[in-house]
């Protein structure tokens, strides 16, 4: 083992480069094993009750990493070298050996040239497992091979080459694996045929490259597949984040207590449905404020199940916003400070005020991201946790971070935004996407596109775009949190633009004094206006098929797309013409531009 020292910024080693990732260090391609070789005494311990009561039991450990420069015995994360073969870019020689120079390990090959890792790697369809091709093994099997009795026996391991061929053009025939001892050789193109590595005996090994052969209880029952080392679906990181706020029950679940505490709940519920209990359920209604309909579902046990571990983050955080927001100027002095704005008496267009029931201005917020595990190659494959130690049953680590920041808050009026998303023609549209989203294999991952979240979406794209203009961040440094459900028990309507950093950057308050409704409002309304014309228009208008599986409709990199870093959904679930209106929709704020522009 030899150290290589690199500075990877802390929040990389959660994404992009988190635990099963490949990361290019210096020539050297690594991969970050788990959390079970971290050095506990140099992981700090992240505390987000929030997050843990989420995931369970456990513990959330920030990597073990450094600020300034790397000294000897400085703390770091260990690095796994994957994959092991590698090809002299001198001699084309191929191997698994690694150099020496001056005693110590190098990655130069004998002649003095440079070790290149080889471009493919073996990834199992289904276990999320990874490993080597056996370059050796593959370079002696195949047509050739069965006929030939000095290949099946070549013991050779020394004379084995990678090399193109210019006379075969530029594709995988041109790029050849052959054996100097038999004279046997085999293109790259058979490796990627299906079932190829099936075909040539090559089977999965059912572990990731750092466990030791021991590690497996069982035999892996899925096939190999040979993929490029830098494909993007070989590592599908599982990441989970929370703002650490005071949690707030939400309206329904306080609704319920009071409704269980009446006098006349008991009857109720004796009823059992009954003509009597209809009756008391109106009573109860009338004394609390809320309905018959909602009485009668607390007592048949139905006040709303528990959902996904984001959308049940996402509850909590809404609730505490909107009590933030009623209580104004904020003087708590804790790690979620959060100043409610009022919208009285200002001057705008009404078409866009009456939508927007609160404004906050978040001066504080703490958010931890914590890394789950990670699937490879198929969006339905095993989950691989993070830590495959020993504690993994009981006391697992998760890699978490922790980010403090600075934003605006933008809660919309229910009634105003329920009678929009009511029209046939809304939800038509925003059926484009809930059917691409049902057929394809990942996209379930993704939020629900029901029209209000692709709205409130995409006028979040768009906000942040005019904001890296006015604000003094980079967009890339801008952060979004969409609450747009109705299916809740709560239904929820906002929009949270934030920025988070590791150290001062994101809380330079740039971001937070825009949030001040005269200084906001304009902003939103320069933000329509950039998205009603768009560089790429008419095209990005009339098209409905933009983006990863066609999950966009009008909105590409000329209106509405931003940093994939910055988005939720990854620049998905997108669509201009729900905010601005179309020929044949009407928008949220359709209206908003036609007032401002109209003559005075």
């Amino acid at each position: 083992m030899e150290k290589i020292r690199h500075d990877l910024r802390l929040f990389e080693t959660i994404s992009p480069f988190g635990v099963g990732a490949i990361v290019d260090v210096r020539g050297e391609s690594l991969m970050a094993p788990d959390t079970s070789w971290w050095d506990k005494k140099f992981a700090q311990e992240i505390s987000c009750e929030r997050l843990m009561a989420r995931l369970g039991a456990g513990v959330l450990r920030q990597p073990p990493a450094h600020a300034s420069r790397a000294a000897k015995e400085t703390p770091a994360l260990l690095y796994w070298r994957f994959p092991a073969w590698r090809f002299c870019e001198r001699c084309d020689k191929l191997s698994k050996l690694t150099g020496r120079k001056k005693g110590k390990w190098s990655n130069t090959c004998d002649c003095g040239g440079v070790l290149v890792p080889m471009r493919y790697v073996a990834v199992c369809e289904k276990g999320s497992h990874i490993q080597d091709i056996n370059w050796f093994q593959w370079a002696h099997r195949g047509r050739a091979a069965s006929l030939n009795e000095a290949v099946r026996f070549c013991r050779d391991y020394k004379a084995l080459r990678f090399h193109k061929l210019a006379t075969r053009g530029e594709g995988l025939a041109a790029l050849v694996v052959k054996c100097y001892g038999c004279k046997n050789e085999r293109k790259l193109a058979e490796l990627v045929t299906k079932g190829a590595l099936h075909q040539d005996g090559i089977r999965c090994a059912g572990r990731q490259p750092w466990e030791s052969e021991s590690s497996v209880k069982k035999p892996c029952p899925y096939e190999l597949v040979a993929v490029q080392r830098g494909a993007t679906g070989n590592y599908i990181a599982e990441r989970v984040s929370a703002l650490d706020i005071p949690e707030e029950r939400p309206q329904s679940a306080e609704a319920a207590d009071k409704i269980r505490c009446h006098m006349l709940f008991e009857k109720v519920v004796t009823d059992n449905g009954g003509p009597q209990s209809e009756v008391l359920a109106q009573l109860i209604a009338e004394d609390l404020g809320v309905t018959a309909e909602t009485v009668l579902g607390v007592a048949a046990g139905e006040e709303g199940a528990p959902g996904e571990l984001l959308l049940d983050l996402k509850d909590g955080e809404w609730s505490a916003f909107r009590k933030k927001l009623d209580e104004g100027r904020d003087r708590t002095g804790s790690d979620f400070v959060v100043d409610g704005r009022s919208l009285e008496g200002l001057v705008g267009p009404q078409s866009l005020l009456g939508k927007i029931s609160g404004i906050g201005q978040v001066r504080r917020v703490r958010e931890v991201r914590a890394l789950q595990g990670f699937r490879r190659h198929d969006a339905e494959a095993t989950l691989i946790n993070a830590d495959l130690g020993s504690d993994r049953s009981y006391r697992p680590t998760y890699p978490a971070i922790e980010l403090f920041g600075e934003g605006i808050f933008l809660r919309f009026d229910e009634e105003k935004l329920a009678a929009w998303e009511a029209q046939p023609e809304v939800q038509a549209r925003a059926g484009i996407l809930k059917t691409r989203r049902a057929d394809s294999s990942w996209a379930g991952r993704l939020d629900v596109p029901e029209p209000r979240y692709i709205a409130l979406h995409t006028l979040a794209h768009l906000l942040i775009r005019r904001l890296a203009f006015a604000s003094g961040y980079a967009s890339a440094a801008l952060q979004e949190r969409i609450y747009a459900n109705s299916d809740r028990t709560d239904k929820t309507a906002g929009i949270l633009i934030y920025t988070a950093a590791g150290d001062a950057q994101g809380t330079l308050g740039g971001l937070v004094r825009l949030g001040d409704p005269k200084r906001l409002i304009p902003l939103l309304v320069a933000a329509l206006d950039d998205a009603d014309f768009c560089s790429n228009d008419p095209v990005c208008i009339e098209s409905d098929r933009q983006g990863a599986s066609q999950l966009n409709l009008s909105a590409c990199h000329g209106c509405s797309l931003v940093s994939e870093t910055s988005c939720e959904t990854g620049n998905r679930l997108l669509d201009r013409q729900l905010v601005l209106g179309g020929s044949d929709v009407r928008g949220l704020l359709d209206d908003v531009l036609t007032d401002v522009r109209r003559p005075r």
